[in-house]
């Protein structure tokens, strides 16, 4: 076991503590990324077998969406042990070879922790709600029924109804953000905090090099439990949930991002100075108010090293877009840091959200390119090097419970973690021996790795091509970023630090276009990056086909 208490890997981790800093995360949700006993379901004996697949992208770190405990209500993410592997994904000596074997490659290894809430199976929450008076009673939210009955407040849950559920042992109602068989943990109760800081510093010792911080903003709810008013009716859809879902209905001003917060960030990020090198990001779900609880959650140094919000996991896909949500992030964070993705396990493909054309190769290729060259760091979602479209579940085939709620009008999460595609002409693509806990998607077959590998326009080689093309120029991965003016369809910006310029063109329309060079910029090379943009012989003007980019070394 990798025990980070020896002073010989604090060493290692110190001399490059800020290795996440323009970092490229691969996120792997480990039940549909490759099985190895033939139970239909990923393991971590899966993830080590493909960790060569994983080196050739030429990413800095993995992050494993949970592995824990579970009676798996929620596929991972409704803990019922902080300190255990579910042996549906194998053993703690499994884990351990992992990271022995990713670090072997250069990879670091991020995992997911789930603190806002635990299983209903949690032993912490079976002791809580066998009583009033036990020894972890207030470890969970209880709160007592209105005169009538009725719960305590007009908290929703983001799955669909009251966020309130009853127990008939306590006589109260129990807060759940999600499902109800997720109660959420008080973080108004030291001793619960203190249990928790204790699970992240397991795996700490265990040689892990960060966390992903599920919801990280829902940890502290208002004492008060005062009523949410309702929300602007703009505020209505968003990724966070969809528009036929009513929690989207209400300003959540009460339920989460409450400023007590911060305090236990704190103590969060004194705990891993304790162990450097490590780094922690935050998911942010806080609607119109994301970035400004981004910037509190990363300011300072003494609290998140950075988070990501779900600016770019929604449908739009336009210049605008872009230019607005980079610049009000540069504007409002300050020093914090950002990190960006365009999909995820729990949000539609982007490939699927951003065509609408059936040109999905060339989406997927100038969507690399963009992402690969903003400020901040990145996550990439597997499968989303080799294009992969949302896959259609029919509703018998559906496993997520959010979907099956709000079906048909919104299909869930299950077309989005759908088996990783390896061999075209394996059994079930390679995946598994055994009939898969999702659908294979046969439109995903014809991207399998084996054959995008061999295919030298692939979208897996332009990402390999991508990823290398950014490692190559230190400003792509932690410069600044300043916006120049394009014409429609065309999103520019110029790129700086490490003491270069690089200008970056893309064409997001399906168009050819022109983009005129800003007077007193120089572009003195094109540099290669797997697009096909040229700088005419003049040098005042880069052409660029349809969903085409350019990169030019600016003197």
């Amino acid at each position: 076991m990798n025990e980070v208490v020896s002073g010989g890997v604090i060493a290692s981790h110190a001399a490059d503590a800020d290795w996440w800093r323009g970092a490229v995360i691969y996120q792997i949700y480990p039940r549909s990324f490759q099985d190895t006993d033939g139970d239909g379901v990923g393991d971590l004996k899966g993830i080590a077998a493909r960790l060569d697949h994983i080196a050739s992208l030429g990413v800095d770190a993995i992050w494993i969406s949970p592995f824990f405990k579970s009676p798996m209500k929620d596929f991972g993410y409704d803990v019922s042990d902080y300190c255990a592997v579910d042996p549906l994904f194998g053993t703690l000596e499994d884990f351990d070879h992992l990271i022995t074997e990713a670090h072997a490659r250069g990879i670091k290894v991020t995992i997911d922790q789930v603190l806002s809430h635990t299983s209903d199976q949690h032993a912490w929450f079976k002791e809580s709600r066998s009583s009033k008076t036990n020894a972890k009673a207030d470890w969970f939210v209880w709160a007592d029924a209105k005169p009538d009955g009725t719960p305590p407040n007009n908290w929703l849950s983001i799955f669909g109804g009251s966020a309130w559920e009853w127990d008939t042992t306590r006589c109260q109602y129990y807060l759940h953000n999600f499902l109800t068989s997720q109660p959420d943990i008080n973080f108004h109760c030291m001793a619960a905090q203190d249990a928790l800081l204790d699970s992240v510093e397991f795996w700490l010792k265990r040689g892990v090099d960060g966390f992903r911080l599920d919801t990280v903003n829902f940890y502290v709810h208002s004492q008060g439990l005062e009523d949410n008013p309702p929300s602007k009716p703009e505020d209505r859809n968003s990724p966070e949930a969809p528009a036929v879902n009513p929690y989207n209905w209400q300003d959540h001003i009460h339920d989460k991002s409450q400023p007590e917060n911060l305090e236990f960030l704190k103590r969060l990020r004194a705990l891993l100075n304790r162990y450097p090198g490590q780094m922690t990001v935050g998911e942010i779900g806080d609607g119109p108010r994301s970035l400004r609880t981004m910037a509190a959650y990363t300011a300072g140094g003494d609290k998140l090293h950075m988070c990501y919000t779900f600016d770019f996991l929604s449908p739009i896909f336009t210049k605008e877009h872009f230019v607005n949500r980079i610049q009000a992030f540069e504007a409002i964070v300050g020093d914090g840091w950002p990190c960006w993705a365009f999909s995820n396990h729990d949000i539609v493909r982007h490939v699927s959200r951003w065509t609408h054309d059936g040109e999905f190769d060339a989406v997927a290729k100038l969507a690399a390119g963009i992402l690969l060259s903003l400020r901040g760091s990145v996550c990439l979602y597997q499968g989303e090097e080799l294009g992969l479209t949302e896959a259609d579940i029919a509703y018998e085939d559906l496993q997520d419970p959010y979907g099956i709620r709000f079906w048909p009008e919104y299909k869930g999460r299950d077309g989005c973690r759908t088996p990783m595609v390896w061999e075209s002409n394996g059994t079930y693509a390679g995946f598994s021996s055994a009939k898969p806990w999702l659908p294979v998607s046969q439109e995903h077959v014809a991207r399998a790795v084996n054959r995008e590998t061999a295919d030298q326009a692939s979208v897996l080689t332009h990402y390999r091509k991508m990823i290398a093309f950014r490692r190559a120029h230190p400003a792509l991965r932690d410069g600044s970023i300043a916006f120049v003016d394009s014409p429609d369809n065309v999103l520019a910006f110029i790129r700086e630090g490490a003491g270069e310029k690089v200008l970056c063109v893309f064409n997001l329309g399906s168009a050819s276009a022109s983009f005129a060079v800003p007077a007193g910029i120089d572009v003195t090379a094109l540099l290669n990056s797997g697009f096909a943009g040229l700088l005419d012989a003049s040098g005042r003007t880069v052409e660029l086909g349809g969903r085409d980019a350019f990169f030019g070394k600016i003197a």
